[in-house]
């Protein structure tokens, strides 16, 4: 009997919360004859026994980054992962944010903080405090300030620029890395955020996540919700923009949109390390992927965006 086509799935071993959709993806992979085995990035496994490996769900990464770099780059010598090792490392710090802007494509505002070694918060309170002054005298009023490696807001501090509770909270994040500052957008509480999921480069589907009441957290564990929306031209425009600048093409992707004041949509973040794609939201997603991933392991090509 021929052996069934499979392949791994990686995961994290410890996360705040257990992955609620890859059942979905296993199930539409077995359907087409491709048997997956999830395994935590971090197993003593032998990675080069799968001809495909696709990152998922590694909800720990970004607090062992140096080490889940490095555990990229030895499978990724191994045999095929995707997303590939360069979309991994371009995606894994905020500052790729900095790169699309200087490229004409629309983000949220962003003042960027560099991790000062040495400096500890209480040193670096002064600083802290000067800098938000400094954006408050520039209009933005309320702020969210953020660390450059994190996901699922984990960090984030949602606060006005004179709050001392702010500054404190920059210098704490600033002594342990890269910060990103940026003005609270209304849009998030009038409108959410919207999500455009793609595999293989082409659009699949698109969700409008909201925050609680009060709230600027549009993730479920904070009590986020989301819908199934249609996106606007503008919204297919820009994603596609900012998918085209990756360093290698995408398996799959997740562009996260907000409304700035003036109405354009920027890009909030791109999601292409462990995004949760919503593949119970729309019947075709877990099908879909599926196909893209088989598609790689029969060796039909990279998927160009588009």
């Amino acid at each position: 009997m021929t052996s069934p086509l499979r392949i791994a799935l990686a995961t994290g071993a410890t996360m705040a919360k257990h992955g609620p959709e890859t059942h979905w993806l296993v199930a539409a992979l077995a359907e087409l004859g491709v048997a997956a085995d999830v395994q935590p990035w971090d197993a003593a496994i032998a990675w080069s026994a799968y001809p495909l490996v696709a990152v998922r769900t590694p909800w720990d990464y970004f607090q062992r980054l140096p080490e889940f770099l490095a555990w990229a780059e030895r499978t990724s010598a191994q045999t095929r992962l995707v997303n590939p090792l360069s979309v991994l490392r371009w995606n894994s710090h905020k500052g790729y944010l900095r790169e699309l802007a200087e490229h004409g494509i629309a983000t949220v505002p962003t003042r960027w903080l560099d991790h000062r070694p040495g400096l500890s918060a209480e040193a670096g309170l002064p600083q802290a405090h000067a800098e938000l002054l400094a954006l408050r005298a520039q209009g933005w009023e309320e702020l969210v300030v953020k660390p450059a490696v994190s996901i699922g807001a984990i960090g984030a501090l949602r606060a006005r620029a004179d709050d001392p509770a702010c500054a404190a909270h920059l210098a704490a994040l600033r002594a342990e890395g890269d910060v990103l500052v940026q003005p609270y957008l209304p849009s998030l509480a009038e409108q959410g955020e919207v999500s455009l999921v793609y595999f293989g480069g082409a659009f699949c589907h698109a969700l409008r996540k909201r925050p609680a009441a009060g709230d600027f957290r549009v993730q479920d564990m904070y009590g986020g919700t989301v819908e199934a929306c249609t996106p606007t031209e503008d919204e297919t425009a820009l994603a596609a923009q900012a998918l085209a600048r990756t360093p290698e093409p995408t398996t799959y992707a997740r562009v996260d949109l907000v409304r700035l004041p003036d109405g354009r949509p920027a890009v909030m973040e791109l999601e292409l390390i462990e995004p949760e794609l919503f593949l119970g939201a729309a019947p075709q997603a877990p099908g879909r992927f599926a196909g893209v991933l088989k598609a790689l392991l029969q060796g039909v090509g990279r998927h160009p965006i588009g």
